[in-house]
């Protein structure tokens, strides 16, 4: 029965989620720790890994999903802002960490209450 609940396409999507945006905040606290850091790129998410989420919940393959790889890379899409070869905007990066720290809030009640569910279930009090 718990080996469902594990799972599941919902579940499996939202551990995911939950661990990239782990992985996110973790990059995006570097690059505001790293904002007057010469020569300093911001790190995030690769680009395609949306795509390649989005891909793999389009075609139900829970497989792909569970096994979709949680890295960050340097983002080349921003340029230095300054003559110190640093491209990290400070702005953008606060807009971003907090975004990205409701998402969490968000997935980790989902999660949460998912198991909350099931534990009253078990215990007989639906």
């Amino acid at each position: 029965m718990l080996e469902n609940l594990y799972t599941a396409n919902n579940y499996v999507l939202s551990k995911k989620m939950l661990d990239a945006s782990h992985i996110r905040h973790e990059a995006l606290s570097n690059n505001i720790a790293n904002v007057e850091t010469p020569n300093y790129k911001r790190r995030d998410l690769p680009a395609t890994f949306e795509k390649e989420l989005n891909e793999a919940v389009e075609r139900g393959d829970k497989v792909r999903l569970r096994d979709l790889p949680l890295r960050t890379e340097i983002d080349k899409r921003t340029k230095p802002i300054g003559l110190d070869g640093n491209n990290v905007e400070l702005d953008k990066e606060l807009l971003e960490i907090n975004r990205n720290a409701l998402n969490y809030t968000f997935l980790s009640q989902y999660v949460g209450g998912s198991i909350q569910t099931l534990n009253k279930a078990i215990k007989g009090h639906v």
